[in-house]
């Protein structure tokens, strides 16, 4: 498709300038503005197996080191809110949030005290660690559940180093059944375009999906780095990037009439739940823990990826903040509005001119003209504008690639760590070194 291949050639040339940072030396983020809502995401960097296609930054687990850096979390949280801010959101990304439920708990009791804004919690989760336990200590405290499942098909489990993980599909399927109407929201994380996936494949794991019950589903294209193109095309094959938007269209017609779409790739029966791009709702987010990514009065700021630094920075009183980009342009934040209100499927023309002093057709006249002539726009009333079935393909391009170039970024951070936390990236019961990304554990973001 060409309107395709022009948005993802744009992006990987355009991203290398938005997401690029270099290194600062802040103890402290920016605070709050007035008038403005945050969303607050906290990463917990730890997984009891490492799966060799997740870029997010993440450690083989150890409980000591786990229960150390949940206490320091804590602590930066409290910085947080020494320094005045409220959160209308909290999201918990990892790794796997859940590899000490307890500490989970205290952390969500913590900021729900010190953030009485929150209204909502989303929490990422492991198949395994779906258990009785597990969903009595949460369904009270965490609103929308989100369990990285990818697949339930044996062959793609076996080749994300899944399956003996979690078992096979079926296993998989009965424990995401078993939990089907315990949270608000539990949303099911698949991904699609794997180079071995079929279309058949790809209908299985629909109609598994809609049998077990949860009421979300996100189902993620494929997102590798430059680095993991490379080497899924050596290993498994190339990714199709052409029959994308076929895979897409199954989706979407597989899931309906039961799931609409709540983002251009999320799926609710419900709407207005809990989405993983928390972006869709406040454009500005706070990012505490190892890792973390901020975006705050138009700059991006990365949290430090390395535990040792964390650690240290913690303990003296300082924010994990190590690096930041390059304060977004007018025009970089006008793109930036365009691409997050049109995920959520809807942007708000009154609101755009009212921030940026123009009507959106004078600021972003090119990207305007692009998405009507591609036939991505379904309506424009004057007020606002929303997306076609193939207007929503289209922005799922454009997240596919943002997001494909922050695994690259996290490639190169881990790069840097010092020796003896590289070795915290080799799983000893799969000694193959672990490569980056093929969005396996998304979550993010």
């Amino acid at each position: 498709m060409l309107s395709e291949r022009t948005i993802t050639a744009a992006l990987r040339l355009l991203n290398k300038s938005y997401l690029y940072t270099e290194p600062v030396d802040l103890p402290r983020l920016p605070g709050p503005r007035e008038g403005h809502g945050y969303t607050l995401y906290a990463h917990v960097p730890f997984c009891e197996r490492l799966c060799p296609y997740c870029s997010f930054n993440r450690f083989l687990y150890h409980e000591d080191r786990a229960r150390t850096y949940f206490t320091h979390l804590r602590t930066e949280m409290r910085m947080v809110a020494d320094m005045g801010y409220d959160f209308a959101s909290l999201y918990i990304g990892g790794g796997t949030p859940t590899i000490l439920i307890d500490e989970l708990c205290e952390t969500i009791d913590l900021a729900r005290s010190l953030f009485p804004g929150i209204g909502e919690v989303s929490a990422e989760t492991s198949p395994n660690h779906l258990t009785e336990k597990t969903i009595l200590a949460l369904k009270h405290r965490v609103q929308r559940l989100s369990v990285g499942v990818q697949s339930f098909d044996d062959m793609l489990l076996q080749q994300m180093a899944r399956y003996d993980k979690y078992g096979c599909g079926q296993e998989v399927f009965e424990t995401v059944k078993a939990a089907a109407g315990e949270f608000h929201s539990l949303n099911v994380d698949m991904i699609f375009n794997f180079p071995s996936q079929t279309m058949q494949m790809l209908e299985h794991d629909i109609e598994l999906v809609r049998a077990t019950g949860a009421n979300q589903t996100t189902f993620y294209p494929l997102m590798a780095s430059p680095k993991m193109r490379g080497e899924l095309a050596r290993t498994i094959g190339q990714i199709d990037y052409p029959r994308e938007v076929e895979f897409y269209r199954t989706i979407c017609e597989g899931l309906a009439p039961e799931f609409e779409n709540s983002s251009a790739w999320t799926f609710s029966q419900e709407k207005g739940s809990m989405i993983d791009e928390y972006i869709v709702d406040h454009e500005e987010y706070l990012g505490i823990g190892s890792g973390a990514l901020s975006f705050l009065d138009g700059r991006i700021y990365h949290n430090t990826f390395s535990l040792h630094d964390y650690e240290r920075r913690i303990t003296e009183g300082r924010m994990a903040v190590a690096k930041a980009g390059r304060p977004y342009s007018r025009i970089a934040r006008m793109r930036y509005r365009f691409v997050t209100d049109l995920f959520g499927l809807r942007l708000d023309k009154d609101r755009f001119r009212r921030d940026f002093g123009v009507p959106i057709e004078v600021g972003l006249p090119a990207e305007m003209a692009f998405m009507h002539l591609s036939g991505g726009i379904a309506s424009d009333d004057g007020h606002t504008l929303t997306l076609s079935d193939k207007g929503r393909y289209l922005l799922l391009v454009m997240m596919r690639e943002t997001l494909a170039s922050s695994n690259d970024i996290r490639d190169h951070e881990r790069t840097l760590l010092p020796a003896d936390e590289k070795m915290l990236l080799f799983d000893n019961q799969h000694p193959c070194e672990v490569v980056a990304t093929a969005e396996e554990c998304l979550a993010a973001s």
